[in-house]
């Protein structure tokens, strides 16, 4: 099939061109069985095609971003509150152990270490679910991108799968939990998104994802 925006040859049953990612002209989905004389039916022999969302516009980073904050936010409202009940819990082990003659300085650094390193696992676990759970759901957005008319496809504009939005999660926001070297490379990721041709960050090349907005 070829792209008539762009000239270029599209996959077979694509519903959009793989490089400027504009809808195919013609492109029908496919059924699963056809009609035979006598009311009857039979198998239609090939796999079912799924529809593909309508085409939309990339999404560009500022749009992202602002979808990003909103997520935040959503986010901020139970995670802060889990967090002030996981150290304000410490606060009399502290005390404890400060009103001792000689307190140990390793016991009062693992009282709150312990508390930072589970509260980041929980943190990356609900962020992890939020995000691919919703970006692989019917709404194939988050609450920030849905509010925007943000969607995450495939490159060919199909709903993306759980594994694929958990790999676009763990290729961006997941690598950005790495000690020392993950701010910097989630600061480039997002970075790339407002320079590549599709609007894509480095996150989103790596899944094979693009983000779009409604036309």
């Amino acid at each position: 099939m070829i792209c008539a925006s762009c000239g270029a040859t599209a996959r077979e049953g694509s519903a959009f061109c793989g490089s400027c990612g504009r809808p195919i002209i013609g492109y029908s989905v496919a059924q699963g069985s056809m009609a035979v004389a006598g009311g009857g039916s039979i198998a239609a022999g090939m796999p079912m095609v799924s529809a593909a969302r309508g085409a939309g516009i990339y999404a560009g980073f500022w749009l992202r971003f602002v979808a990003a904050i909103i997520d935040g936010i959503i986010l901020g409202i139970p995670y802060g509150f889990l967090g002030a009940v996981m150290f304000l819990s410490a606060v009399p082990m502290i005390q404890a152990l400060t009103q001792t003659p000689n307190p140990n300085p390793f016991a009062l650094i693992s009282v709150l270490l312990s508390r930072i390193i589970a509260f980041s696992f929980l943190y990356l676990l609900g962020i992890w679910l939020y995000q691919a759970g919703l970006e692989s759901s019917q709404w194939q957005a988050t609450l920030g991108k849905k509010a925007l008319g943000l969607y995450v496809t495939d490159l060919e504009g199909n709903r993306v799968t759980f594994g694929k939005a958990s790999g676009r999660f763990f290729a961006g926001r997941g690598l950005g939990f790495v000690p020392y070297l993950g701010g910097l490379y989630y600061l480039v990721d997002c970075i790339v998104a407002g320079f590549s041709e599709k609007k894509q960050a480095l996150h989103d090349m790596i899944a094979s994802c693009l983000v779009q907005r409604n036309a």
